[in-house]
């Protein structure tokens, strides 16, 4: 199988290694070869975080370069809009509609750019845009928006759903299980 590339970004303290270590679990599952990657920005202070994920018989390298992503993964839209140029032609932008002001945004020299999924939509980007963290609220948490943008995901792949409720189960600690089980099925339902 030719190589795949998936790029999960958003902002630090967002879940971005939970939900590749879920995606990770399904691949190898699958028996693919999988690499992933984590580029943490200034993340610890809410920067930009981006992890690589290729998968296939043989990945020499997890790092993806512009224009070669067949999905990007998006915890936040100004992130959509910043990763774009990474996603290959053809190619589909997953992403919550949340919006989390960087700090130029926070101290007022900037403003947080309007109608982001609307414009990535007229640039000709295939997206798939969903309320994620109202979704986790309903399942119970707000962190659990990663999950829910993973049961989307799920929906976007041809893999077995037993297989993402599996990495589930096995990334997640038990304590917050049924909440993240909810969490993935409300994220995987909203796709109509």
């Amino acid at each position: 199988m030719k190589t795949k590339s998936i790029m999960i970004v958003g902002v630090g303290g967002q879940g971005s290694l939970l939900a590749s270590r879920l995606l990770g679990n399904v691949l190898l599952a699958q028996g693919f070869d999988v690499k992933v990657s984590e580029v943490h920005g200034m993340s610890q202070r809410g920067g930009s975080v981006v992890t690589y994920v290729k998968y296939g018989d043989a990945v020499c390298s997890p790092v993806i370069e512009k224009g070669e992503a067949d999905a990007i993964i998006c915890f936040e839209q100004l992130e959509a809009a910043r990763w774009l140029p990474y996603l290959k032609k053809g190619g589909h932008l997953i992403t919550s509609v949340q919006k989390i002001d960087p700090m130029p945004v926070i101290t007022g020299s900037a403003t947080y750019p309007e109608n982001i999924v609307e414009k990535l939509e007229n640039l000709g980007a295939d997206v798939t845009s969903v309320d994620a963290l109202s979704l986790a609220e309903k399942a119970g948490s707000a962190k659990a928006s990663n999950v829910v943008l993973m049961g989307v995901v799920s929906t976007k792949m041809d893999f077995d759903v037993k297989l993402w409720h599996n990495a589930v189960e096995q990334c997640v600690p038990s304590k917050f299980l049924e909440l993240n089980k909810t969490a993935f099925e409300l994220g995987r339902n909203s796709v109509r």
